[in-house]
């Protein structure tokens, strides 16, 4: 009994080492042989001083998880090394499948070479290429001579591509090119998950689809859901917009769009360009807005009039009875090297092109100041026209002593040419007070009238005559009787410091961090010393 139990320890005591060999032997790499399953013949024999078996007819041979069927093998056993030809099938754990004309496969590294006509399938697509080269330990496959994905919902192809099985991320490089039921894309780098159906961008990308382009130099679009996020000189284009930034989010089914950094939207009917840090768009509300020091930037007269306000608001025309609208709301400023202005709240009607000025409106044109309650701005063929004053009007204008002449009435009526004021009709409750000058350098009177209606006539950007229409109460006022209270009318002021300057309409550039300076190093000794010195003190 005593030496069963000694022979019984010695059998388990030689099972354990040998699982532990195995183990260990697999662990560090042990090749497990390419084993012939089946073959309707075999020829063996040395040819060119190696050995080769030669199979015929519904050859199978396996390798662990990987199983490859062909007509015909050249099985070389010193390399571990198969040529298969003639029907080659290569199939890994019954998902994935590969086909072609002809095959190498290396036992040793567990990589086969398959080429013409090779087609690769798996649940989730199906790849067709002149070669492929697979590796079964990755379980990833790569073709260089170009290739075609094609999944239920997308078509994708490129010059040069690899697929990882286990993760189903497809990687391509060099004339990539992707088909879905909406967009056709186009980039020189690209992945797509064939699982979730994301497509990421790895460079210039244009996406061209019926209801508007796309292109990204970054960022991902997910065919399912129709979500893009992109980065890097993204934008939207549109028939009405072009909506740029250097994020932007999109949503191909509600039509909106998203955007932040440097963004720019613009306005392709009327070239209106729209810049600013964060900006929203809804397509099919025609609808877009941008926040963050937005400005407004239009070609008017050869020159360009720059438009600021806290928020920026675009609406196309719904109908034929609608206008396309631009509405800035609060703190609008407007610079044009003529014209400047400020006000509360603007709306500019690019149907009719008409500018609406609301809420303590100042407008200034070179030496004039205009203001009223309200002031609208009448554009033609991108000039300014014709300028609307209502309730309240005032025009000063300061002459070369800094004399303020002055008129005001109920409602008034400017007249431009070439961006000056040429003439002004003051329609009701007209006031006047105008300096008269010798030579530019001497005051000789001032007129005062009190008048219903007058014309205001300019030149060299002065005022230069006032025509009262119906007969006036006018007084003339030599110098020497004038007193500082009658040199202005009721309501008068020179509002010279609220004037915007381009600096002022422009968004500052965004400042660079300042470099942190390198610290300087203190010599070995000193630095030991110090050392020594800050630890041995008592606070």
């Amino acid at each position: 009994m005593k030496n069963a139990k000694i022979l019984f320890s010695l059998v388990f005591t030689l099972m354990a080492a040998t699982v532990f060999g195995q183990r260990q032997n697999q662990q560090q790499g042990e090749k497990v042989p390419v084993e012939l399953q089946q073959a309707d013949s075999l020829i063996g024999g040395n040819f060119n001083g190696q050995r080769i078996d030669k199979l015929i007819g519904n050859v199978v041979f396996k390798q662990k998880d990987g199983i490859l069927y062909a007509d015909s093998v050249y099985q070389y056993k010193e390399k571990n090394v198969l040529e298969a030809f003639g029907n080659v099938r290569i199939n890994q754990a019954d998902t994935v499948n590969i086909t072609g004309n002809r095959a190498t496969y290396n036992g040793d590294t567990r990589t086969a070479r398959i080429i013409g006509n090779v087609v690769m399938k798996d649940p989730r697509m199906t790849l067709t290429t002149p070669s492929l080269d697979y590796n079964l330990n990755t379980r990833t496959a790569t073709y260089t001579e170009g290739g075609v994905i094609v999944d239920p919902e997308n078509r994708l192809e490129s010059r040069m591509g690899t697929y990882n099985t286990k993760t189903k991320m497809l990687d391509f490089q060099q004339d990539v090119k992707v088909k879905t039921a909406d967009y056709d894309i186009k980039a020189q780098n690209m992945k797509y998950n064939t699982l979730t159906k994301v497509v990421y961008f790895q460079g210039p990308t244009f996406i061209a689809g019926q209801q508007g382009d796309l292109y990204a130099e970054e960022g991902t679009y997910n065919t399912i859901t129709k979500v893009s996020n992109f980065g890097r000189n993204a934008y939207i284009l549109t028939k009405e917009y072009r909506l740029g930034g250097d994020k932007l989010f999109y949503d191909q089914n509600t039509g909106y769009g998203y955007a932040e950094k440097n963004v720019s939207l613009r306005s392709l009917k009327d070239d209106v360009t729209i810049r600013g840090q964060i900006g929203r768009y809804w397509r099919d509300r025609g609808e877009a807005k941008v926040y963050g020091r937005p400005v407004m930037e239009t070609i008017m007269e050869n020159d360009t009039l720059y438009l600021s306000a806290d928020t920026l608001y675009s609406q196309e025309a719904k109908g034929a009875r609608t206008a396309s609208m631009i509405f800035a709301y609060p703190n609008v400023k407007i610079f044009k090297s003529d014209l400047q202005g400020k006000a509360d709240s603007l709306s500019y009607n690019r149907t009719d092109s008409i500018m609406h000025m609301n809420v303590k409106p100042v407008l200034w044109n070179e030496q004039s100041q205009l203001v009223a309650d309200t002031i609208h701005i009448q554009l033609r063929n991108e000039t300014i026209d014709r300028m609307y004053m209502y309730s309240n009007a005032f025009i000063a204008s300061e002459d070369t002593l800094r004399n303020y002449n002055q008129v005001k009435g109920r409602d008034m009526t400017a007249y431009f040419q070439n961006g000056d004021i040429k003439r002004v009709n003051v329609n009701g409750n007209g006031e006047s007070l105008y300096f008269a000058l010798e030579g530019d350098t001497t005051v000789t009177g001032m007129n005062k009238a009190i008048c219903s209606d007058m014309v205001l006539k300019f030149g060299e950007n002065k005022l230069k005559t006032i025509s009262f229409l119906v007969q006036p109460d006018a007084s003339f006022i030599p110098p020497h009787e004038l007193e500082e209270g009658q040199k202005q009318l009721e309501g008068f002021a020179w509002l010279a410091e609220l004037r915007p300057t381009k600096e002022q309409v422009l968004p500052k550039p965004a400042a660079a961090a300042p470099k942190p300076e390198p610290k300087k190093k203190a010599p070995a000794g000193k630095a030991k010393s110090a050392k020594k010195t800050a630890g041995g003190r008592k606070k």
